[in-house]
């Protein structure tokens, strides 16, 4: 475990080394969340709330959605790399395993990206606009660990598609096809509530709802009580799942590289 916590450690000290990327990355969100702020601003108007969501509920479920999606961010490309180069092979010397060290890392530069790029680009939108404040301390206790848990499940189905570099050339097209489910399924650009109702149920049904709309809720207070853990549960579930799926592929990829490269 603890050479996990390395890898995570390494990593964030890694990012903290490139300072013109610190402030690109600060600038980059908080000019999105402006810009897409002032569009939803026009949308609403004068109106005080859409069927019953006001512009301050939108205005929170962006910036907090958006500000994961970006700490969310990382090299999706990197297995396929590893494999077309043939450094793959030398991972599998390692006493760790791979699948955790990449998990590990992506934490580590997550975390960087959460402290130096989010949360400054956070207290900027706070100088432009008003935010919904949580609805009780409990409420922000309890997003944080959803939060964690949509994180893995993000992390899983984009692991699951770089596992797929076993098989095909480039996973570029279905990792972007991916993030554009992730974008609109997941509730990033336009919230979920506003979705029609037989979507919103089949969604309902995918995963993608629990990256970043059910600790959205929970912040609210949409979700209360057992309502609370019904939502954790289902994160848990599909953590679950995924990760069954996760090393079902990983390990049939790396028997096919074995049984091909001899």
């Amino acid at each position: 475990m603890r050479a996990y916590v390395e890898f995570a450690v390494k990593k964030f000290e890694d990012k903290m080394a490139y300072k013109l990327d610190f402030f690109m990355g600060i600038v980059n969100t908080a000019m999105m969340i402006v810009v897409y702020l002032c569009i939803y601003k026009a949308l609403y108007g004068d109106a005080a709330d859409v069927d019953g969501i006001s512009y301050r509920m939108v205005a929170t479920n962006f910036v907090i959605t958006l500000g994961l999606s970006h700490a969310f961010d990382y090299d999706e490309m990197f297995l396929e790399h590893k494999i077309h180069d043939g450094s793959i092979t030398g991972e599998f010397l390692k006493p760790v395993s791979f699948m955790l060290r990449l998990l590990a890392e992506n934490i580590g530069e997550g975390a960087f990206k959460i402290i130096f790029h989010f949360i400054p680009a956070l207290l900027f939108t706070l100088l432009y606009t008003s935010l919904c404040p949580p609805k009780s301390v409990l409420s922000l206790i309890a997003m944080f660990g959803s939060v964690i848990f949509g994180y893995l499940i993000l992390w899983l189905i984009s692991f699951i598609i770089q596992t797929w570099s076993f098989w095909l050339f480039s996973v570029w097209g279905i990792i972007t096809i991916k993030n554009v489910f992730v974008n609109i399924l997941a509730g990033t650009l336009l919230p979920l509530w506003f979705m029609p109702a037989a979507l919103r149920k089949i969604i309902s049904y995918t995963p993608f709802e629990s990256i970043y709309f059910t600790p959205v809720r929970i912040y609210l207070g949409e979700l209360d009580g057992a309502e609370i853990l019904s939502g954790i549960a289902v994160q848990i579930i599909w953590i679950v799942v995924l990760g069954i799926i996760a090393n079902i592929f990983w390990k049939r990829g790396v028997k096919k590289l074995v049984v091909q490269g001899g």
